[in-house]
């Protein structure tokens, strides 16, 4: 057999292999998808102003440093409403040695549980410490279980959260590096519309109920598509 001959078959038998296989399957290469990082949402901010995009964050440049701190701003002002990925109900502060609660540095918003029902104490944060407002003292007894709103860094955020955070950022941007009037209402729109997104998600994720009954109970929210059951 001639090596041209050799050759055909062998492209002969690999064309047949390739039709018996779906199309999908041989020509489908894997997908990459990056989410966004604090670089990646400095460069989305920097792009709806109209500016080139970094490779890396260079605080040198007053410009890449006031967009970084921007950027902070928004992530702390988002995350302080409270959401369902960063509030936690009933979590255990326990008094130290010296009867004091210290608070975490990543705490934003905090207050006992139940407080709305059995007005026995009204704490507040000073010092970095846990003030209770009735006893006028800094001391604790006992442990105290608190619903708590955390600050997370920008990395560990849910998708729909960041691009809120993003949107956000760059309607500043554009009111205070540009004070365009039109470019401000097209990212606030934009601003809109992930504010939506994350309601989604709020919704979705939350398992919330008209009786606002939260964790450990027994109750089941209406859920519509149990009627086409019946």
């Amino acid at each position: 057999m001639s090596v041209a001959l050799h050759l055909l078959l062998s492209d002969i038998y690999l064309l047949q292999g390739f039709l018996r296989e779906p199309f999908f399957l041989t020509m489908a290469t894997p997908t990459t998808i990056d989410l966004d990082t604090e670089l990646s949402a400095v460069n989305s901010i920097l792009g709806s102003i109209g500016q080139s995009p970094v490779t890396n964050l260079n605080f040198s440049n007053p410009e890449i440093e006031f967009i970084y701190n921007l950027l902070k701003e928004s992530n702390v002002e988002v995350q302080s409403e409270g959401w369902v990925y960063n509030r936690e109900d009933h979590y255990p502060f326990t008094p130290d040695n010296n009867k004091h609660i210290s608070i975490p540095s990543n705490v934003l918003r905090m207050d006992v549980c139940e407080e709305e029902v059995y007005r026995t104490t009204d704490v507040v944060k000073r010092d970095g410490k846990l003030y209770n407002k009735v006893e006028h003292t800094f001391e604790f007894e006992d442990k105290l279980d608190m619903n708590v709103v955390w600050l997370f860094p920008f990395e560990d955020l849910p998708q729909p959260f960041k691009r809120l955070i993003v949107a956000k950022a760059s309607v500043r941007a554009a009111t205070q590096l540009v004070s365009n009037p039109t470019l401000v209402q097209l990212l606030g729109q934009q601003e809109a519309y992930c504010r939506a997104i994350v309601t989604e998600y709020e919704c979705n994720q939350g398992d919330h109920n008209f009786l606002g009954m939260g964790q450990e109970q027994g109750y089941r929210s209406y859920e519509p598509f149990r009627g086409l059951r019946r």
